[in-house]
């Protein structure tokens, strides 16, 4: 199985990508025999993957990292890089590389001391690999000052040092470094190849995969979660059964909180299956006794690993939140779809009937507006506006 085997409709970025790895590897072999490396290349040192969530940004990212450490006796017989089964795509692909460090937040953003350490390391020379590479999956979470800390990196880079950037689009990356950064856009992955992949992959029935394809969009993670975890399906269910619920104000107030604490039940969740067992963790490097009071000069690490903990709350709320929203919107696209007498394929087919009964008693104009109340309050949560305010706000524009 290729490192690419997971990349899910995106042949074109495939194709720029395995180039790139072939003439990277063609770099290392020359440079490791003492030859001139080749003049025309398709290799560079900053990479910018650009994409819709779901699109497989992190993936293509880490597919890439796998096939620049590709080690496989193959390549010198013509194989092409990114086995999947030597040692440096393996340990990549599981994220034990020594010189592959990859790096997620599930924090609301990145700071600059985070920054100044991956810079640091950037800097050195691969441990045992063919590459230092550094993937960041949330560069669109870098803050202003990290953005710019991360800029003279890329400006000035290591010989042998590589940078993936992963964001939304592009304009959630400082100017600057997106002008040094070779840029690749992957596509919302089609239904039907999101379904096969997680029938191959996943063992999932094909009814069912097709299914969560179907409602997610294309969404290759979302669709996934949707289509093995009962939770996930309860909870939107949940969410599809809103726009009827908001007749008046009274039901407008109740679902509005309903959702709110839907959210704050999953962060809190979160929060029990890590915070416990990351607490202990850091008590006992910091030398505490079994049960006993914590050394003296401790606090102030415990103290940072509660306000981490607590940001990570924050997020976990906003990104449950975030996905009922993406849900509501997508129930109102398919009550436009229907108004309009477009041929695309409802998403939603489950509750089609809620569908069809919006689509009748209501008219476009008022779905547009419907549709951008919900757009509003993602924005507004974005702003850091409190949750229920934003979400009661919506609500009560889904009523008028």
């Amino acid at each position: 199985m290729a490192v690419w085997d997971d990349l899910v409709g995106q042949a074109k970025v495939e194709e720029q990508l395995a180039a790139a790895a072939r003439d990277a590897d063609a770099f290392v072999t020359a440079h490791a025999a003492g030859e001139p490396a080749p003049e025309a290349s398709k290799m560079t040192h900053a990479w910018l993957f650009t994409g819709p969530p779901g699109s497989g940004r992190a993936t293509a990212a880490r597919a890439f990292a796998a096939a620049l450490q590709c080690v496989s006796p193959d390549r010198a017989l013509g194989g092409a890089p990114g086995c999947g089964f030597c040692d440096g795509c393996h340990t990549t692909l599981v994220g034990t590389h020594a010189d592959v460090e990859i790096v997620r937040t599930d924090l609301l953003s990145i700071g600059v001391k985070e920054t100044r350490d991956l810079v640091r390391r950037a800097q050195l020379s691969p441990a045992g690999g063919r590459w230092q590479v550094i993937v960041l999956e949330d560069a669109d979470r870098l803050t202003e000052g990290a953005g710019n800390v991360l800029l003279k990196a890329v400006e000035e880079p290591a010989p042998r040092t590589v940078w993936l950037l992963c964001a939304p689009s592009l304009e959630d990356v400082l100017p600057t470094i997106r002008s040094r950064c070779r840029h690749l856009t992957l596509r919302t992955p089609p239904v039907e190849s999101v379904a096969d992949m997680l029938v191959r992959r996943d063992g999932i029935e094909p009814e069912t995969a097709y299914a969560a394809a179907r409602a997610t969009q294309g969404h290759i993670d979302r669709a996934r979660r949707l289509a093995t975890d009962e939770r996930a399906r309860a909870r939107r269910s949940v969410v599809l059964k809103l726009p009827l619920r908001v007749g008046d104000v009274g039901g407008c107030l109740k679902a509005a909180q309903e959702l709110v604490d839907a959210a704050a039940e999953d962060a809190k969740q979160v929060a029990e299956e890590v915070d416990v067992k990351e607490t202990e963790e850091l008590k006992a490097a910091l030398g505490a006794a079994q049960g006993g009071r914590m050394p003296r000069g401790t606090a102030g690490a415990m103290k940072e690993l509660e306000e981490r903990q607590k940001r990570r709350r924050t997020r976990t709320q906003r990104d449950s939140l975030d996905l009922a929203l993406t849900d509501l919107t997508g129930f109102y696209r398919d009550v436009l779809a229907l108004q309009l007498r477009s041929r695309t394929a409802l998403a939603n087919t489950d509750v089609q009937d809620a569908i069809e009964r919006i689509a009748r008693d209501t008219t476009p104009e008022r779905t547009l507006r419907r549709i951008e109340a919900v757009l509003s309050c993602r924005e507004a949560l974005d702003r850091n506006v409190a949750p229920l305010l934003a979400v009661e706000a919506m609500t009560m524009a889904l009523r008028g």
